[in-house]
């Protein structure tokens, strides 16, 4: 038997179960978000790459967020006084330094905001796909002439 194309296999529908390499977190959001995709008939097979972007990086923002939970957002910096032997007395405080993990959690929910409208996970998202489904429903101008008779 001839195995079917990527787009065709699993009748076009999205596997129920995530792909083996996704981690813990982002396996747990693909089994969230995937019933609700084929709920709404608007997303396909071909479509499992955006699905697994939106998963990962659902992950890589809660391991950010439990980062800067544990970290805090920002660090104090010290700079080490030092004798004439090199040895370390004390030390000054210079400022604050930005916990990376912030930066990092902002670009993941960027991404979860973009990837999300594109798959119908917002509200403007749901609402763009409906009006996009509800156009490919109407008679193109054309269509309408013809069936009229005027043409």
């Amino acid at each position: 038997m001839a195995k079917k194309v990527y787009y065709q296999q699993n009748n076009g529908h999205l596997p129920d179960t995530p792909p083996h390499y996704l981690g813990a977190l982002a396996s747990a959001c693909w089994r969230k978000i995937v019933p609700f995709l084929e709920s709404t008939g608007r997303v396909e097979r071909i479509d499992v790459g955006l699905i697994e972007q939106y998963c990962a990086n659902y992950e890589i923002y809660r391991n950010a967020y439990d980062d800067i939970r544990q970290n805090g957002i920002q660090a104090k910096i010290f700079s080490s006084l030092q004798d004439s032997s090199g040895k370390i007395v004390g030390k000054d405080f210079v400022g604050f330094r930005k916990n990376p993990a912030v930066a990092t959690m902002k670009d993941a929910v960027n991404q979860l905001n973009s990837i999300g409208v594109q798959l119908g996970l917002t509200p403007k998202g749901r609402q763009e796909l409906m009006q996009i489904a509800s156009h490919k429903n109407e008679k193109s101008v054309a269509e309408q002439l013809k069936e009229s008779g005027l043409v």
